[in-house]
């Protein structure tokens, strides 16, 4: 590796990190020839292959998945460096890299924007995917920090809350219950359930809380985003727990309510997390303590169709 530059590298990481010759190319504004010989000349100076193509698919050798793991390290401590200079000159400049699973779209681009305002050099590149893929990206380092609503278990990681995540009974505008007041969870049980897909926080959440009474949940059908299990719920399909953050924008709906209904909301939190040993940028330092500071204030302003009934609930 003694003659390897480091075009080649951000060529090789790009592709890598894609799997595509073709869009490292449009990603670097190169030409997709020119992005072939740098990996050409690469594995050359390595002596060993890095990429196989199968098909369409590219795959890394052994060789090249230990050169992505190196090449990572190299370009986060050069951006940290970056980082660390601006903020000498007393700029907050960088590129934050956070990943989020799909209900925190709710709620991630409002704190983002004021975020934004108060550090305008800062540029975000943000992944919005399941829980399942956040903990994948977690266990890879692939960002600087990540946001989930429960924390993995068997992974060792530093855990922060910093936003209330209260789960509610959602059914439609007409639903017999709608109107009722404290609802046992024994009447819910008689109900059909849409749920999120295995391995959901929210499900993990609602199938305990329903496991600790010793009561059944009945699933009806098992759907991959919130805003499917929404227009279900609204088409009668049966009823569902979902994050408040989830109806934040349908105030004035008039398909879906929230039931009242004991031992609801389910109370938890959003988290922000990191790998234990991780050490952070500036930017990624910048951003988690602009949660600490804002992050709670946000629910108050975030949830005022639910302000009235939430605090109402009681949680067993």
């Amino acid at each position: 590796m003694r003659h390897a530059s480091l075009r080649q590298l951000r060529v090789f990481e790009a592709v890598a990190r894609l799997r595509s010759v073709t869009r490292a190319a449009a990603e670097l504004h190169l030409t997709q020839p020119t992005v072939s010989i740098q990996l050409r000349q690469l594995a050359d100076t390595v002596g060993l292959p890095l990429i196989e193509q199968v098909g369409k698919k590219l795959y890394l050798t052994q060789a090249g998945e230990a050169l992505q793991r190196s090449c990572r390290n190299v370009f986060d401590e050069l951006a940290r460096f970056d980082m660390q200079i601006a903020d000498f000159k007393g700029a907050k400049a960088g590129r934050l890299r956070l990943s989020v699973i799909t209900t925190a779209q709710y709620f991630i681009p409002r704190l983002l924007g004021r975020f934004f305002e108060q550090y305008p050099g800062i540029e975000v590149a943000l992944e919005v995917t399941n829980r399942g893929q956040v903990l994948r990206r977690l266990a890879d380092n692939a960002d600087d920090l990540y946001v989930l609503g429960q924390p993995p278990e068997q992974m060792d990681v530093q855990a922060e809350s910093f936003l209330d995540n209260p789960l509610v009974v959602v059914a439609p505008h007409e639903h017999p219950l709608a109107g009722q007041r404290a609802v046992s969870l024994q009447r819910m049980a008689q109900e059909h359930f849409l749920i999120r897909e295995s391995g959901s926080g929210t499900r993990l959440a609602v199938e305990n809380h329903f496991r600790t009474a010793g009561l059944p949940l009945r699933v009806r059908m098992e759907l991959g985003s919130n805003e499917a299990i929404k227009l279900a719920v609204a088409g009668g399909l049966g009823l569902a727990v979902l994050s408040a953050h989830t109806l934040a924008l349908e105030r004035n709906s008039d398909e879906l309510t929230v039931l009242d209904v004991q031992g609801f909301p389910i109370r938890r939190q959003w988290y922000v997390l990191r790998p234990a040993d991780k050490q952070l940028s500036v930017v990624a330092s910048t951003f988690l303590d602009f949660l600490r500071e804002h992050g709670r204030a946000m629910a108050q302003s975030h949830l005022p169709r639910l302000a009235a009934f939430m605090p109402q609930a009681a949680t067993p």
